[in-house]
């Protein structure tokens, strides 16, 4: 954490050093008044004139002032440094998280992240930009008081400091317990977390089944499982705190004690005790704030830990020999500071290299899902696809279809063999120079909740208006959006959740259109639309795959019958390819399938 300050170095050094002074000046009270009372207990009975009384008033009123000041600026500059370093731990962590693997986020629930960038990250929040400024005043306070005491009385100080080793005692005990029962409650809150923000996500889906009661209880059994490790924190603080400030105390009743005796006896001057007193309030006031600072920076540490899991994490080889065969340094690109208002500005355009023509092939692939037993998805699958090519993958469920296309944008590294574009293999590319080459359109589209024209413009974020309308055009979505009072400023909502599924459909057709890759992969993108849009769609698509190489996954076989190419897969292997009518007339899956569906679809139309 602390490297994250080195942005606020300035800011940081006035704010200790005005921390410094501030705490210092403080001292003055317990001096002059050590001063006074010892005037006025002095042998001689002479009392000190009101004149001095006035005196030494006005000079801790000037203290006082001067201080203020000092604690504005410590207060302000440490709170600043505080809320700076908290504000760039966000931007750090979710940018590092944009740039984790696709496996990354197969194994790990949405809330669960979500609850690691915003309930661990504002538990580090209190302890930084409070905590901070607290903890650099309380030590100052603490050191200054101890070395005036020493040079008041070294034999009282000795006693006073009997008290410390009970209460570093208690803050070795009390202390791991409670980072270790922070930890786990912030675990089990991300747990509650990653709940509700399923249910939420699929409320259409937990209302269909009525099954509010479930969700709820579901929730409400992770909250009550944090809930008793809350308690059990609240045990904690509550043995941990009394214990101290009884510490503290009996520290201060001894040096009174023991004091006194040497004031009657002769051998200390009153005002040293009274001065001595003071301070020993100080040191017990800084230590009594030290145990809350203390059981604050346990449950920061434990969240934090939480963060740096994350920020520990290998995020995706983004180096490369780029695409034409050359090292380029230039492309990876470290600490920017991205403002993400809409979704146009959440990715990082990269221009189309011109020289592109496209050609994929697959040597030999073999790719297996790591937390799935290590079967085999896909196994040594050869598959040639030329510039320009339509290629359809059909197969049954679970013939590894999607995996195979997956594998091109490098979401997943292939377990053996190798894929190329252009003779380039794709682990030498540059992983955003090779992805501005792909488009995907998916069966089911996701759109942000921006507007219209952030959406499509998300493929190519500094493309201008009348290029976001000529796609839209091309995609035949203009037509609808231009019905929306609003028009291309229309807000879609989450998800897109205020279109239907064919307005949703084109958007992200139109999106592609805009990004005007190379390389284009449509995954089931008309299975389940009505005959009107699957007709609006299917002609917006015929535009986009024009001159460009095509992948395209369908279970309707009738929509790839005019494939250059249709490869079928069966259990992760390809058996058999070529032309609808070559693959019909030799027979075998694909035959079978074809049969099979229309034989269905024709029984369904009866």
């Amino acid at each position: 954490m602390l490297a994250l300050t080195s942005p606020y170095r300035t800011q940081l050094l006035v704010g200790i050093v005005a921390i410094a002074v501030a705490s210092l000046l403080g001292l003055a009270l317990p001096l002059l008044a050590r001063d006074l009372f010892n005037r006025a207990f002095e042998a001689e009975r002479v009392l000190p004139e009101i004149t001095d009384l006035n005196r030494i008033t006005l000079v801790l009123l000037a203290i006082f002032l001067v201080q203020a000041v000092f604690n504005f600026l410590r207060v302000y500059l440490l709170g600043l440094v505080g809320e700076g370093v908290v504000a760039d731990l966000r931007k750090l962590l979710y940018g590092h998280l944009l740039g984790l693997s696709v496996p990354f986020f197969d194994r790990r629930k949405t809330g669960e992240i979500t609850s690691r960038l915003t309930a661990d990250v504002a538990t580090v929040q209190a302890a930084v930009s409070q905590g901070l400024a607290q903890l650099v005043s309380q030590s100052v306070t603490l050191l200054g008081a101890s070395v005036v005491l020493l040079v008041l009385n070294a034999r009282l100080t000795l006693v006073m400091l009997a008290v410390v080793p009970p209460v570093i005692v208690a803050g070795a005990l009390f202390g791991r317990r409670l980072r270790r029962i922070s930890t786990r409650f912030q675990d089990r809150v991300a747990e509650a977390n990653a709940d509700a923000e399923e249910a939420l996500g699929g409320i259409r889906v937990v209302k269909s089944f009525t099954a509010e009661d479930l969700e709820r209880k579901r929730y409400a059994r992770s909250i009550d499982e944090s809930f008793g490790l809350g308690r059990s924190r609240a045990v904690a603080r509550a043995l941990f705190v009394p214990s101290i400030i009884l510490a503290l105390f009996a520290g201060i009743a001894l040096v009174l004690w023991y004091g006194g005796r040497q004031v009657l006896l002769g051998a200390l001057a009153p005002g040293d005790l009274v001065a001595f007193l003071f301070l020993m309030l100080f040191v017990a006031g800084s230590l009594g704030t030290f145990t809350g600072l203390y059981s604050q920076l346990q449950e920061a540490i434990g969240a934090s830990q939480r963060i740096f899991e994350l920020l520990d994490v290998a995020g995706e080889a983004m180096s490369g020999e780029g695409l034409s065969g050359e090292a380029d340094s230039t492309a990876a690109v470290s600490g920017a500071d991205v403002s993400r208002e809409s979704p146009s500005a959440a990715g990082t355009e990269v221009s189309p290299r011109r020289d592109i023509r496209g050609r994929v092939e697959f040597h030999g692939v073999s790719f297996a899902y790591g937390d799935r037993g290590d079967a085999l998805v896909l196994e040594q699958v050869d598959l040639l696809a030329q510039p320009g090519e339509v290629i359809a993958l059909v197969g049954p469920s679970g013939a590894g279809k999607s995996t195979l296309v997956s594998l091109l944008p490098r979401f997943y590294e292939p377990l053996a063999g190798r894929i190329t574009l252009d003779g380039h293999d794709l682990s030498d590319l540059e992983l955003p120079e090779l992805r501005s080459q792909i488009a995907m359109v998916p069966q089911e589209t996701h759109l942000f909740s921006g507007t219209v024209s952030e959406n499509i413009r998300y493929g190519k974020p500094a493309a201008d208006d009348r290029e976001v309308v000529e796609a839209a055009r091309a995609a035949n979505a203009d037509g609808f959006v231009s019905e929306f009072p609003e028009g291309y400023g229309t807000l879609v909502g989450e998800r897109g959740v205020k279109l239907s599924g064919g307005q949703r459909q084109r958007l992200a057709i139109a999106r592609a259109l805009l990004k005007d890759p190379r390389i284009l992969i449509l995954d089931e993108a008309t299975s389940s639309l009505d005959s009107e849009s699957e007709a609006l769609i299917q002609t917006a698509l015929e535009r986009l795959m024009i001159g460009r190489t095509t992948f395209v996954i369908a279970h309707r076989l009738a929509t790839v019958l005019s494939a250059d190419r249709i490869v079928v897969l069966d259990r992760g292997r390809i058996v058999q390819q070529g032309p609808h009518a070559a693959l019909l007339a030799q027979g075998g899956l694909y035959r079978e399938l074809y049969l099979r569906q229309f034989d269905v679809e024709s029984l369904t139309e009866r």
